[in-house]
């Protein structure tokens, strides 16, 4: 399993993203799922009050306003390195499910081949929340393996888990790329 070490390698990913991009339904597919994603990651930290935005007594345009102002850079609730993480998580989510859609359709690879991408969206749902929220789910998933709850006291509040959905994403964008090199396919390497 090779990892993207080498300035080629992430060319490769630049350029292999820009032509799937360059073809127009890809794009609008790319950006569809970036929005989508980015809407998930932050109607998720708040529930209530999206359902209040959504089924409450209130005019559209106040409706409009409270949905709006729940995303970053333009409501109070993220931090600008926050923000930033989660507009570049979702971003490379467009991209990677982009990209996995092209290589599934073009190159005829199954969906066993391409399952890091998932782990890069799993993980960049966790970490669109913080500390208390993104920890709080994965405590409890890993509790079925005997973790802590050591993980509440991260060090820097819940934003590993971008981080992390960041790594992930870009391995899984790399892999992609690497697997549409010359018509090969190869896909993820990881067996799911």
């Amino acid at each position: 399993m090779r990892l993207p070490t080498r300035r080629r390698d992430w060319r490769l990913m630049a350029r292999t993203g820009r032509l799937v991009l360059t073809v127009p339904s890809y794009a609008v597919f790319a950006a569809l799922v970036s929005v989508a994603a980015l809407a998930l990651f932050v109607f998720s930290l708040n529930l209530p009050l999206v359902g209040f935005a959504l089924t409450g007594d209130l005019a559209v345009g106040a409706r409009i306003d409270l949905l709006v102002s729940q995303f970053p850079f333009v409501g109070p609730a993220f931090t600008p390195l926050q923000g930033i993480l989660l507009v570049g998580v979702a971003l490379l989510t467009g991209l990677d499910v982009a990209m996995a859609t092209y290589h599934f359709r073009e190159h005829g690879v199954s969906i066993q081949q391409g399952g890091t991408g998932a782990a890069g969206v799993l993980l960049g749902t966790l970490g669109a929340g913080c500390a208390a929220c993104g920890s709080a789910v994965l405590v409890g998933l890993l509790s079925l393996l005997g973790v802590s709850t050591s993980l509440l006291f991260l060090p820097l509040d819940g934003l590993e888990f971008a981080l992390g959905a960041l790594v992930v994403l870009t391995l899984s964008i790399y892999w992609l790329a690497d697997g549409m090199r010359g018509g090969e396919i190869n896909g993820c390497p990881v067996e799911f």
